[in-house]
């Protein structure tokens, strides 16, 4: 998964202010968008999200960006929790789910297709095994633009 110089400098940045607060980094997205731009920290720990936990690391978080003015121009700050249908950022969090349904969309197509869905068979070095209609196909991480978890009913 292709990670922006600036999403790896606001990660590193942010990741002790959100241990502190009592959970973990799951990931973060920035959609740079001139006045308008959108930075979205998902966060998640083992007793769950709260509203509470969410305004403590929103708190935080502002603090530090405050300081160190990453962002040029107005953003809004999102902090949530990754939901049922979580995104995925790392190969770790594909380990954790193995067995579980994810629906992909990749940068480039990969057999003529750009959006898959199925189960992830297994996480190896570069990428994941994907269940896909019967076949398993290897995705490489860095073709992976967006991934979610499907949530099963």
């Amino acid at each position: 998964m292709a990670v922006s110089q600036k999403v790896q400098t606001l990660t590193t940045m942010l990741t002790p202010a959100v241990v502190a607060c009592g959970f973990e980094l799951w990931g973060l997205e920035f959609f740079p968008q001139g006045k308008c731009s959108v930075l979205r920290i998902y966060i998640d720990g083992p007793e769950g999200v709260t509203v509470e936990g969410c305004s403590s690391v929103s708190h935080q978080v502002s603090g530090i960006l405050d300081v160190e003015d990453p962002i040029a121009g107005e953003y809004t700050l999102e902090v949530s929790s990754p939901g049922w249908d979580r995104p995925l950022f790392h190969l770790a969090q594909y380990q954790r789910f193995v067995g579980d349904e994810v629906s992909l969309r990749l940068v480039a197509p990969l057999n003529a297709r750009r959006r898959y869905k199925g189960a992830i068979a297994a996480v190896v070095e570069d990428g994941i095994d994907l269940n896909f209609e019967g076949q398993v196909i290897r995705i490489p991480f860095a073709q992976i633009d967006k991934a979610n978890l499907v949530p099963s009913v």
